[in-house]
């Protein structure tokens, strides 16, 4: 039987902007369905037939879904199209995102779709893709290819492909857990919200095996969301579990988004622990447990990485932000670990892939076998880098504006690596564009005080929003 002409993929069956740089994504029913998930899947298999060397019939495909209502539909129709184009499909079912990387690693696979929209509200659906060794696609290595092949016309497809389903979650857990001394851990009071995404399904298990008092809040999918939505990142999603870590007296509070592939943590005080000092923090755990090693941090991290990376004999690399880079940069280098401001942290041993379950293991490691609380491993940070947090500027034309920056800087050390960095010896930042929208986005820092931090931001923004 033919293909209809939706299935084609001819001019006007999808909308170009669905295609981001790092994944697809877009509200259901009004910029992707059921049909643009088909088209996914089909071009999908033949751009990784490419990468691959490969005809698309000898592909083998891991598929996944998170746990928001289209999913299931999403999935179907995504894998429908890979087994059109003969694919063999291995399909994962409802797991977090980081499960699927795991599949596609352990198993060999030549790439892997994830169905997920991860930290968005409920409206939203989307596609994360990857190659062998999960590696992302991004807008440069392989969506705009997909997009450029859907919107030329699909044609017929050549059929034969097949679907297989499999259970990783036992082998993830025992990967995840080898991660950590699970004897050192000793007893703590956690909160974990889940934001009613995929955490609770797949963190749970592994949290449960340790002797700690778990605390859940939201911790069963829903994908109606009715609590809060499964963004950490916006301080007005934090506020319930801030308000739990104190009621409780809690150790520690983490909380995921919505794939549950990025983990968010507040201390003892019920203070939320930035990115930056995360990312630190686990790099010298890292470090103990593979000296000398190479990591990775982006370019609006805070000194506090290269310094500590430094000072426990590893050697740090700054990198451009965005998954697809981090991992593409790790797999040239060999490093260890890298982490994100935006609470992204990748693991070398875990097919340099982002997980959410990990950073939690080893922070509850690292408090553990330190001794000290949270608060006190991170006050020794808050108290000598004074950081602004990202801060956004609607800008008419943000490259120009750049270019401005630069030149009001002249006496700094400049890069471009992303967005303009500029550098001094007690303070720096970093302005870099939005992918989506005519934002410029600012991170400084200062190394004086706080006092300096704010009127050194506010000197910056100044100029940013003239």
């Amino acid at each position: 039987m033919s293909a209809t002409a939706a299935e084609r993929g001819g001019p006007g069956a999808v909308r170009p902007a669905i295609f981001k740089a790092y994944d697809v994504r877009g509200v259901h029913g009004e910029e992707m369905d059921g049909d643009t998930a088909y088209l996914i899947g089909r071009a999908f298999a033949r751009v990784l037939a490419d990468l691959r060397g490969k005809s698309p019939g000898e592909l083998r495909v891991g598929v996944g879904r998170d746990m928001r209502l289209q999913a299931p539909e999403m999935a179907a129709r995504l894998r429908a199209g890979l087994v059109a184009e003969g694919a063999e499909v291995l399909d994962a079912g409802m797991v977090g995102t980081e499960m699927l990387y795991f599949l596609v690693g352990a198993r060999g696979l030549d790439g892997g779709a994830m169905v997920t929209a991860s930290h968005n509200p409920k409206a939203y659906t989307g596609v994360k893709l990857v190659r062998e060794g999960a590696l992302a696609l991004s807008g440069e290595t392989g969506i705009g290819a997909i997009r450029d092949l859907i919107l030329a016309g699909l044609g017929d497809p050549a059929g034969g492909g097949a679907v297989a389903e499999v259970d990783i979650a036992p082998e993830f857990r025992e990967r995840a857990l080898s991660f950590i001394d699970v004897a050192a851990v000793r007893p703590l009071k956690v909160v974990a919200d889940g934001g009613n995404g995929m955490a609770g399904e797949m963190v749970g298990p592994l949290l449960d095996r340790l002797p700690i008092e778990l605390v859940t809040m939201y911790w069963t999918p829903d994908g109606e969301f009715p609590d809060h939505e499964p963004n950490p990142l916006l301080p007005e999603n934090r506020e319930l579990v801030i308000a739990r870590v104190r009621s409780e007296g809690a150790d520690l509070g983490i909380a995921w988004d919505g794939d549950a592939d990025r983990c968010f943590f507040i201390d003892d005080r019920g203070e939320f622990v930035d990115g930056d000092f995360l990312t630190a923090l686990l790099a010298e755990l890292v470090l103990e447990k593979a000296p000398g090693a190479d990591i990775l941090y982006d370019v609006r991290a805070s000194r506090a990485v290269p310094d500590t990376v430094a000072a426990h004999g590893g050697r740090a690399h700054v990198n451009r932000v965005g998954h697809a880079f981090m991992k593409r940069a790790m797999k040239d280098l060999g490093a260890e670990f890298a982490g994100e401001v935006s609470g992204h942290y990748y693991f070398r041993q875990f097919y340099d892939a982002d997980s959410g379950t990990i950073p939690a293991l080893l922070v509850l490691e690292l408090v553990s076998k330190s001794g000290r609380r949270l608060s006190e491993l991170v006050g020794a940070l808050r108290g000598k880098y004074f950081i602004s947090g990202e801060i956004n500027s609607e800008v008419a034309d943000p490259g120009a504006k750049m270019k401005e920056i630069a030149a009001a800087h002249a006496d700094a050390e400049i890069t471009w690596l992303d967005g303009v960095s500029v550098d001094y010896p007690d303070w720096h930042f970093n302005v870099r564009p939005s992918n989506t929208e005519p934002l410029l986005r600012l991170n400084l820092e200062s190394l004086v005080s706080r006092a300096d931090m704010e009127a050194k931001r506010d000197e910056v923004l100044a100029s940013i929003r003239s």
